[in-house]
């Protein structure tokens, strides 16, 4: 059975820091690119920031660019979000997925977790 369950979203006030993680289980991980998106109330999904299956390589939003660190433990199968500085406009709700574009290629995603960020 897949899954991947995010955790560590919550209220925060400006300024402040969270990190998120994303477990992973019932398909090969270490083979997966791992993408953080999140979803705004009333906007479209938007992607912050992706991993290369190794780990090597990373994309950021503009947005988030410089406030944001995406890493992944491929011995825990747990990708992360490390996220500084945070903004009232980073609120929403924040989903992992997991893709993979070779045979038996896959796409998932997991159920999210909330970040609000307000004083």
């Amino acid at each position: 059975q897949v899954q991947l369950v995010e955790s560590g979203g919550g209220l925060v006030q400006p300024g402040g820091s969270l990190r998120l993680s994303c477990a992973a289980s019932g398909f090969s991980f270490s083979r997966a690119a791992m993408s953080w998106y999140r979803q705004a109330p009333g906007k479209e999904r938007e992607l912050v920031a992706s991993i290369s299956s190794t780990g090597g390589t990373t994309n950021y939003a503009d947005s988030i660019k410089g406030r944001f660190t995406i890493s992944r433990d491929n011995y825990k199968n747990t990708v992360y979000l490390q996220m500084n500085s945070l903004r009232p406009e980073d609120t929403a709700v924040y989903y992992c997925n997991a893709k993979y574009r070779g045979p038996g290629a896959y796409d998932y995603w997991g159920q999210g977790t909330q970040v609000t960020v307000s004083s």
